[in-house]
């Protein structure tokens, strides 16, 4: 018997309520009850004294009988005045409560009603708060990692500009003056290729005599780097004729319109506006596949904002009439395309870079053949050959191979291809400029976006720190009520241990 005694209850809390009116200690009909008893409380708590502890225990979402208990004891205190010669209180305030006490305890309603709070709020209150907790969390986490990406994609984009700015050989502050100074400064860059060229003299007689030797070709060979060598950059006038221009009249080329463009003129979309979903949305892309490129051709995304402007292709085709070079000009007037250089000309340029490509591959080709020792048959070949081929030597054929190389690099860079472009087009000018400000306006955008991202993660942890004080109170109030009811199930059982199984908060 003693054994029993102290042997533990162990109810788990799912299963309280069901243990007790299994156990007959509550009516199954309780609920009816307990609504009675809640329209009481109601109208008692209209009328309460000022008290501190009191006003506690009202401040709280849901007032159970043992909140009644204490209101009571306190009220004996508060109401002391009232009592009369049989000591009895006749206050109303202690009339109700000590009425909304009775009730309780008529059948136990009060325990099934505790019970039955005590499951709630493990079974559901609880596991509620702690998801909209760790829901806002995860959220400052999201939130917190879309801001970097933002940011990170903002500086490379950003880099990206001025990385393309630095092919171009610009700043980036003022994109289209600064291309048109560029372009200024062409003509004397190409009349330094020019005067360079004419340092190829040994290099065009070497070659021609070893094509002459091995071949026999009896046609001239490198016509545009001969002409360059002696003429230096001269006119295609004189490349096709063959006559120094008395006049020439160079091409009008129109500027482009100044870079002019502020923040004021950029065009943000709706950032911000709408709904929820809209107001995510900026233009942009993070999450899912993204594609910082800027295409640049035309009609692409339905000409939308993002699609570069080529060109009005609605109105009307313009009429192109070609004439022949010199067609109705004058003789010695250089006039058109004849009036370009022969490095200025697209025709003739291409044609001078072919010829030193073609010079490249024999000067490597000869290195390859010089460094091959013991080779017999290739030195009894050049007995006979003219002595400009054979007092070459291997680091003097390098030196020749480093010259032309020199000269073919300053011809075809990246930034020398965009400025033979930008000559021949002023629009290029726009299109080029249009392209770098689409890099500076979606850093802009991603920007704001990164500052978007900053606010709502701002917000979840100011609901955060709303959440872990109602979290803290439901995991106190559980605890307390868990005590309580473990006692008062104890006294029921002559004071044996009574253990509430997973309580958890």
């Amino acid at each position: 018997m003693e054994n029993i005694k102290n042997l533990p209850i162990d109810i788990q809390t799912s299963k309280l309520l069901d243990w007790l009116l299994d156990r007959r200690h509550c009516n199954l009909k309780w609920q009816s009850a307990v609504k009675t008893v809640r329209e009481k409380i109601n109208a008692a708590i209209q009328d309460m004294p000022e008290n501190e502890e009191i006003k506690q225990l009202l401040s709280g979402s849901y007032i159970h009988y043992f909140h009644c208990v204490r209101i009571v004891e306190i009220l004996k205190g508060t109401e002391v005045s009232s009592k009369n010669i049989f000591g009895r209180y006749s206050s109303q305030r202690m009339k109700d409560w000590q009425e909304i006490v009775s009730l309780y305890e008529a059948d136990n309603i009060y325990l099934a009603e505790v019970a039955s709070l005590l499951s709630r709020n493990v079974s559901y209150e609880g596991p509620a708060l702690r998801k909209q907790l760790a829901k806002a969390q995860q959220l400052q986490q999201e939130l917190s990692r879309r801001e970097v990406e933002c940011q990170s994609s903002a500086a490379d984009l950003r880099e990206r500009y001025y990385a393309a700015c630095k092919q171009y050989g610009i700043t980036g502050e003022h994109v289209a003056r600064e291309l048109q100074a560029l372009v200024k400064d062409l003509p004397a860059v190409l009349e330094e290729v020019g005067k360079d060229a004419t340092k190829l003299e040994e290099l065009i007689q070497l070659y021609t005599a070893f094509t002459n030797f091995v071949c026999e070709w009896s046609e001239p060979v490198l016509p545009m780097l001969t002409f360059a060598q002696k003429r230096g950059n001269a006119t295609f006038y004189e490349w096709r004729t063959g006559k120094v221009p008395i006049i020439v009249e160079r091409p009008f080329v129109e500027d482009a319109p100044a870079d002019t463009v502020t923040e004021d003129m950029i065009d943000w979309g709706d950032f911000g506006a709408g709904t929820e979903t809209q107001a995510g949305n900026f233009g942009i892309a993070v999450e899912d596949g993204v594609d910082w490129g800027i295409s640049l051709e035309p009609g692409t995304e339905d000409n939308g904002a993002g699609a570069i402007d080529w060109g009005d292709s609605e109105a009307a085709p313009i009429e192109i009439e070609i004439v022949d070079a010199g067609t109705d000009c004058p003789e010695g007037v250089a006039r058109g395309e004849d009036a370009l250089t022969i490095l200025e000309n697209s025709q003739s340029r291409s044609q001078f870079i072919d010829e030193l490509m073609e010079l490249d591959v024999f000067l490597t080709q000869r290195m390859t053949e010089m460094g091959e020792e013991g080779d017999v048959v290739a030195m009894s070949q050049f007995q006979l050959a003219p002595s400009v081929i054979q007092r070459q030597t291997q680091e003097h054929i390098q030196e020749m191979l480093s010259e032309v190389r020199d000269l073919l690099v300053r011809l075809t860079t990246l930034r020398m291809q965009h400025l033979f472009m930008i000559q021949a087009s002023p629009r290029y000018v726009e299109r080029v400029s249009e392209v770098l400000r689409q890099k500076l306006k979606q850093a802009d955008i991603l920007v704001l976006k990164g500052a978007k991202m900053a606010e709502k993660r701002r917000e979840a942890l100011e609901e955060q720190g709303m959440l872990e004080p109602r979290v803290d109170l439901l995991a106190g109030c559980t605890r307390e009520l868990q005590k309580m009811i473990e006692a008062d199930i104890s006294k029921r059982y002559n004071n044996r241990p009574a253990n509430l199984m997973g309580v958890n908060i």
